[in-house]
């Protein structure tokens, strides 16, 4: 039967979850903060301490050795982690076992023993969470199995003895030595892990050249966290191993984190290629933005995971987000608006990156759609930044989705030009203009339009069929040269009509 100490009962669970917990000053509150009590005390060497973490007599003159007794059973032969111990007043819910929480398992030749904690009352409200006395009668049988560490048995007694924050030195100059191995390690898991994933990356950016991670920055990274978490298990006690548990976890954290930043950077780059010979710019934009709104949510997740490996709890965290994310929305409207505008435009698509557009009084190509702005790139080749709560309102006139550009010019001769001269350079542009392929001829116009201060003007319209801003540039030029040679062929000269005609913006 279990021994328990004078006084002390195992409370009802349906009172005890209904009582208010009263924290312990020894942290024995929970089951999680009794086993680390119980390790820090006996590292301490404050075994009147460890003693207090043990459902046994405690004026029993025995008991502070059985704690020490079971620090170390526990160092050597208990291999699970600390994380999966409960840290809630209650225990573990889940297990089947009220009042008592399963804290490991540990073999022996002579038959597995199973760690427990128990709950008991002490004093009015008060539960706390004492190791079993189950457990404890079999510590002593663990004890006598546990063997010097071969290491320990060859070396000389000052490596052994001499110690530096309870440390003996030995194992100092054993980490000490352990770091060039571990950098060699590295390099080489890291070179393994490359060659893995560089025939996946292909695969996946459906690429036939030789691609490879940007940066083997991550993969290195990776590569730390998987040694630690390897060489975790080799640790002389529970709480070292704990230690380099979680900074093994934590570097993992960061190394997924890295890797997969660096992996949506390949995947979009690889994307924007296929865009582009498919000539399908218009996604551009999307690819871009998507790309963005993943690496942040990367990143909050893996700020949200280290959160949780620190002990924070999350409930309460994303509660304080929540009425913190309230706050902040009235706060940054108009950065949420800039968001949803940019998502409006590119979902829209009014422009697209790489398109020629006027939007209010600016003039330019469209270089990024960005989360917050648009940039664009004017004539003066100087960017402007459009806030995209701005940008989703205004009227925007793009020039890149023209099918064909409008051809539009008055042209003046001189007064003393005479009606035959005047007959024959119209009938001669006409036919300049349904002759010319580039031209469309339903649209081809041209009138004499006015008698104005200086000269007689002559109105010439006609679409060419051209989208390409150079190219309609070329076929203007020789429409108006041929318009000269008419003109002088006539005899008459070409007169600057007066006031000079402001540009066509439709033909820019």
């Amino acid at each position: 039967m279990d021994a328990q100490a004078p006084g002390a009962a195992r409370p009802p669970a349906a009172t005890a979850e209904q009582q208010p917990p009263v924290a312990d000053r020894l942290g024995r509150s929970t089951p999680h903060g009794t086993v680390v009590g119980l390790i820090a005390a006996a590292q301490q060497e404050s075994l009147d301490r460890a003693a207090e973490y043990l459902e046994s007599g405690a004026k029993s003159p025995g008991v502070p050795e059985l704690a020490r007794k079971l620090s170390v059973v526990l160092d050597r032969k208990l291999f699970t982690s600390l994380d999966r111990v409960s840290r809630e007043p209650g225990g573990d819910l889940d297990d089947g076992l009220p009042d008592r929480d399963r804290i490991g398992l540990i073999e022996s030749p002579s038959g597995n023993v199973e760690i427990f904690v128990d709950r008991v009352q002490r004093g009015p409200g008060a539960s706390l969470w004492l190791f079993s006395s189950s457990t404890l009668q079999e510590i002593p049988r663990l004890y006598d199995e546990i063997e010097i560490p071969w290491i320990e048995r060859h070396l000389p007694e000052p490596l052994r003895t001499i110690r530096w924050l309870s440390i003996p030195l030995y194992r100092w100059i054993g980490f000490l030595l352990l770091i060039p191995l571990t950098v060699w390690l590295v390099t080489r898991v890291s070179r393994v892990l490359s060659a893995w994933l560089s025939p996946w990356l292909r695969r996946l950016t459906r690429t036939q050249d030789s691609q490879t991670l940007p940066s083997v920055g991550p993969l290195r990274l990776l590569a730390l966290a998987l040694i630690l978490y390897g060489g975790s298990f080799f640790g002389f006690n529970l709480a070292v191993r704990h230690f380099w548990q979680r900074v093994a976890e934590t570097v993992l954290v960061m190394a997924l984190c890295w890797l997969s930043l660096r992996l949506l950077d390949v995947v979009a780059e690889a994307s924007l290629r296929r865009l582009q010979r498919v000539h399908r710019s218009a996604d551009v934009a999307l690819v871009r933005l998507t790309n963005r709104l993943l690496k942040a949510s990367i990143v909050i997740v893996a700020v949200l995971v280290l959160l949780f490996l620190s002990d924070v709890d999350l409930t309460a965290a994303l509660t304080g987000l929540g009425v913190g994310g309230i706050a902040i929305g009235f706060g940054a409207q108009k950065t949420i608006e800039n968001l949803f505008g940019g998502i409006m435009v590119i979902s829209d698509k009014p422009v697209n990156v790489g398109d020629a557009c006027r939007v209010g009084e600016f003039f330019g190509t469209i270089e990024d759609i960005g989360i917050r702005s648009t940039r664009i790139r004017t004539l003066d080749r100087t960017v402007v930044s459009v806030p995209n709560g701005q940008l989703a309102s205004m009227i925007l006139e793009n020039f890149a989705v023209r099918d064909r550009i409008r051809f539009f010019h008055t042209i003046g001769v001189g007064r003393q030009t005479t009606a035959d001269q005047l007959r024959y350079v119209l009938a001669r542009i006409r036919m300049l203009l349904e002759a010319h392929p580039e031209v469309e001829p339903a649209t081809a116009r041209t009138r004499f339009i006015r008698f104005g201060a200086m000269s007689l003007d002559l109105e010439i319209s006609a679409y060419v069929l051209e989208s390409d801003q150079a190219a309609f540039l070329a076929v203007q030029e020789e429409l108006l040269l041929g318009i000269m040679d008419i003109i002088e062929a006539s005899g008459a000269a070409v007169v600057v009509p007066f006031p000079t005609q402001p540009p066509v913006l439709g033909a820019l």
